[in-house]
């Protein structure tokens, strides 16, 4: 969000925060992207707000309470209140507990095994939600509008187009099993607490392939997740590439530092395999 949008958004939440009995008068900032992520004070909260209009609030609660029930790895709502999304001002607020930061980083096989009981509770449960492969039409429309990307060249544009086009029908042609996904389990989206690695932002899970998942996590971490598919894995890899890389071209796109990132992708793209993983690329931003 930009500055005016971040100070409008704490000033949704603290009231809210307050209005619910939860004491507040202070807001950090954990995360900001295209959502905000805020630690709520006195009461030590978590809240994420969200523009109006995005319509993923009932839909992530709904699925953290679901998923709690099958002792999934991912964050707790905040317990002293109703489990909903709450609006003020133009934004809808969750509410969730909140972990204070564990002093050891997550292990790979810590990740890798998080990851797949995540995946096990998700195969439990019987929800809606979109198919990867309607996230990468999204991808798609963004890069074939001059509009929606006006940055982007037209040979770039030609390329990103392509490659969404060719990877996504190798992969919906590989055939294999498909279950609820994360849709985004990197690293921003794990948490290292006292309680072991616990996902969060669960308003981009979709179905697919788990291979689609383990496509956004370090290379060391899918190498301890068992029965990979090492072909359908690369594949997602470049999918995952050119998924975030369209994003990060998208005239609307408030991740910081995205565009240079962006850049990165494609000068990845272009050179071809070994495609490396998202972490990978964002190491190497620096990079000549």
């Amino acid at each position: 969000m930009e500055s005016p949008d971040v100070a409008r958004a704490i000033d949704a939440a603290i009231p809210i925060s307050v209005a619910l009995d939860l004491p507040a008068d202070d807001a950090s900032v954990l995360q900001n992207s295209n959502n905000l992520a805020l630690r709520l004070l006195p009461c030590d909260v978590f809240a994420r707000v969200a523009p109006v209009g995005h319509e993923h609030a009932q839909f992530e609660v709904e699925l953290a309470q679901r998923l709690a029930e099958t002792e999934s790895p991912v964050a707790a709502l905040e317990p002293r209140v109703e489990p909903r999304g709450y609006e003020r001002d133009g934004f809808e607020v969750t509410l969730w507990t909140y972990y204070e930061p564990a002093t050891r980083e997550i292990s790979p096989a810590a990740y890798a095994d998080a990851l797949e009981r995540l995946h096990a509770g998700m195969r439990k449960l019987d929800v809606s939600t979109p198919h990867f492969t309607d996230r990468v039409e999204e991808a798609e429309q963004l890069v074939t509008s001059r509009d929606l990307t006006p940055e982007l060249t037209d040979a770039d544009r030609e390329m990103l187009a392509s490659t969404l086009r060719r990877v996504r029908r190798v992969i919906r042609d590989h055939g294999a099993a498909e279950q609820l996904l994360h849709g985004e389990p990197h690293r921003g989206n794990v948490l290292s607490t006292a309680n072991g690695p616990l996902f969060v932002d669960l308003e981009t899970c979709c179905r697919g392939p788990v291979e689609f998942d383990l496509a956004h996590v370090p290379e060391t971490v899918s190498e301890h997740y068992p029965g990979v598919d090492q072909a359908l894995l690369r594949d997602c890899r470049q999918l995952v590439l050119a998924m975030v890389a369209a994003w990060r071209w998208d005239a609307d796109d408030q991740l910081p530092n995205g565009m240079p990132f962006g850049r990165k992708l494609l000068s990845v793209l272009r050179a071809g395999p070994p495609w490396p993983t998202l972490d990978g690329v964002f190491g190497r931003l620096d990079a000549p």
